[in-house]
Order: structure tokens, then C-alpha cells, then sequence
């Protein structure tokens, strides 16, 4: 049983340990790639902070009037001295100065460091003639065989006797004994919290099969978010109206903080405001308002969900590890290369086994 077991352990890290290497690198790229960006090229992305910020109608009808494409999304920054990611009609990006409404930046999303490095972590860079991007199934696989992979070695270390006395690790060690200490040391101890990170990363590819998991252990279920409304387009429309729709949004939860504004690609869609409530893990509360009557349509406080629900909507910033200040983040760095540690080191013992 052992022996089969460690072949299986060798087996799929040669299966997956290429692609395994792949993902442990962008993912820990990705935890600063954004500050990457701004280190780099500090006027594309940063800006000197002013007392006020245009107000979001006129920032949008500026950047309208300049690219001569309808803005799509609004993304501002809770930093006064970050620059604001606007979307265009076009799929382009802009990064502009929500202070005088300057244009610092047009880009493609996936040419910059951190979407380049994403669309990497996630489908290979790959996408074929539809725009679909088949190799995201592999990276959610390889995903799911680094946690088998977890699992039968942590049996393999509870197997044997004085298993607690193999959990040191000798600096002085030969470099083969250090290499098996490590490998075996931080591989029982961060376990738990390895498997979690590649389970929420599978979360946002095989999004159905998770949530099974997830709700056949907490033995309650998923809420739903509301459908977006849609809309009866009137004959005349009143501009003015939009901005009216905005403030009714904002002022729907006075105290959450906005992430992201949704403008409509279609006639008869609503106007979506993202927010953050407090007591959230990220931004998934919603505002839906008219934007030819300014009324307000729909809402959904996510705060109020149950845990399950929660503990859902927890998986994107447990997976990048921004939820407990920057030590945390430096802790995930590290969790985030072991993948290509155990990698390594696992075939570098197979090799020294066999041919010494």
C-alpha cells in the first residue's frame, strides 16, 4: 500500500508538477503584481491627490467625449493616490485621474503585468476563435490533484511510527535530508490551509461542484443574487435623469463603500452599483437603479446572507490572502510558492532514489 501510494504521489506531480510550478509563480506574482504596476510606471497608474473627485456623471461624460466610446464600467480606488480603471464599449481600458479627468493610460487589460500574469494563473494565455479558454479545466485539475496529492501525503507521514519526531528540520542537514525535512515538515503543517487555497481557486472555474462541497459541509445552501431588473426604454429620455439614478444608488447603503459601477451595454439595462457593506469580506451587496426615471429598482445587502453564503463570497480574498493586513499577504507569498517547492523537491528525491 505504501509503495503504490508513493507511486501515485510521484505519478501526479509528474501529471501536473509543470503546470503546478506555473500556477504556485503567477499566484504569488499576483499578490503585488498591482503594486508591481505602480512601482514601475508611477504615472500611468498613481496620481497627486486633490480635495474632491469629479462627480462620477461628468468624470463618465468626459472620458466618453474623449475616446469616443461609451464607458461600460467605472472601477475607483479607495487610495486617493491611485488612478481609477475605467472600461470602454471597446473592451479598452483607461486609467484616468478622477481629479481633472485626465487620461493617463489606454491599455488592453490582459497587456498589463497583473492581467497578463492572471490570465496566465488561470487559462494558460490560451483562447481560442470563440474567446472560449478550455485550458482553465486543466489549471482547476491541477488544482484538484495538488489536493490529493496533499492528502496522500499526509497519510504517508502518519503511516509510519514516530511520525512526531520527523517534524524537525535541521539547517545543518545534507541538502537531500534538508530538502525531505522541508518537504515533509511544511507540507503537514500548511496542509489544511494549502488544500483551502487550491479548493477556492477551483471555486471560480468549477463554481457548481464546489458550492456542492460547500453546502453538503455547512448543511445549508448558496444564496442566490437577485436577477438584474430590466427596463421599458421610454420614448423620451431625459439625461439628466442618470445622475439622479446614481445618488439614489449610493444612498441606498450609506455606509458601504462602492466597488465598481455597472453602466448599461443595452437600452433596457439597469444601472448595477457593486458595493461593499460593512461586514462583508469584499464587494458583493448590489444597487440596481433606472437610469431614465432615477428611481431605484432592486437591492441586495450580502451582509445579511447566511453563513454559507458567506463563507462563499469569502473564497476570492481567502485565495489571494487579503483579508488580515499586509503580514498575511507576506504569509500567502510564501504558501504560494510551496507548490513549487514540493514539486521540486519531490522529483529531486525520486531521481536521487534511482539513480544515485
Amino acid at each position: 500500500m505504501k509503495l503504490w501510494l508513493r507511486r501515485t504521489h510521484l505519478i501526479l506531480t509528474l501529471i501536473s508538477g509543470l503546470f503546478l510550478i506555473c500556477l504556485s509563480v503567477t499566484g504569488a506574482l499576483l499578490i503585488y503584481a498591482k503594486d508591481i504596476q505602480r512601482l514601475i510606471n508611477p504615472d500611468f497608474w498613481t496620481v497627486t491627490p486633490e480635495k474632491t473627485t469629479i462627480a462620477y456623471p461628468a468624470l463618465i461624460n468626459t472620458i466618453e467625449v474623449h475616446t469616443k466610446q461609451k464607458v461600460t464600467m467605472l472601477m475607483p480606488e479607495q487610495q486617493p493616490q491611485f488612478a481609477w480603471q475605467i472600461q470602454l464599449s471597446n473592451k479598452q481600458y483607461v486609467s484616468v485621474n478622477p481629479y481633472n479627468a485626465d487620461i493617463l493610460l489606454k491599455y488592453d487589460y490582459y497587456s498589463t503585468i497583473y492581467g497578463f500574469t492572471m490570465a496566465l494563473h488561470r487559462w494558460l494565455l490560451y483562447e481560442d476563435s470563440d474567446g472560449q479558454k478550455p485550458l482553465k479545466n486543466w489549471v482547476s485539475i491541477c488544482a484538484l490533484i495538488f489536493i490529493i496529492n496533499m492528502l496522500i501525503g499526509v497519510y504517508l507521514w502518519i503511516k509510519p511510527k514516530n511520525r512526531i519526531r520527523r517534524l524537525v528540520i535541521k539547517p545543518k542537514a545534507k541538502l537531500r535530508i534538508l530538502l525531505y525535512q522541508l518537504h515533509t515538515v511544511l507540507g503537514v503543517y500548511l496542509f489544511l490551509v494549502l488544500i483551502l487555497i487550491a479548493f477556492t481557486g477551483m471555486a471560480f472555474n468549477f463554481k457548481d461542484e464546489t458550492k456542492a462541497v460547500l453546502e453538503f459541509t455547512t448543511q445549508n445552501t448558496v444564496e442566490a443574487r437577485p436577477t438584474a431588473p430590466t427596463l421599458t426604454v421610454p420614448k423620451n429620455i431625459n439625461r439628466d435623469q442618470f445622475a439622479v439614478a446614481l445618488e439614489n444608488g449610493l444612498s441606498v447603503f450609506p455606509k458601504g463603500v462602492l466597488f465598481r459601477i455597472y453602466l448599461p451595454k443595452e437600452p433596457h439595462y439597469a444601472i448595477a452599483l457593486r458595493i461593499k457593506n460593512p461586514g462583508e469580506s469584499h464587494a458583493y451587496s448590489w444597487v440596481w437603479t433606472n437610469q431614465y426615471t432615477g428611481q431605484v429598482l432592486q437591492k441586495y445587502d450580502a451582509s445579511k446572507a447566511n453563513f454559507t453564503t458567506q463563507a462563499w463570497n469569502f473564497k476570492y480574498k481567502f485565495h489571494i490572502g487579503d483579508f488580515a493586513g499586509s503580514l498575511l499577504q507576506a504569509l500567502w507569498l510564501l504558501l504560494a510558492l510551496l507548490p513549487l517547492l514540493f514539486s521540486i523537491s519531490g522529483v529531486y528525491f525520486w531521481y536521487k532514489r534511482h539513480y544515485r
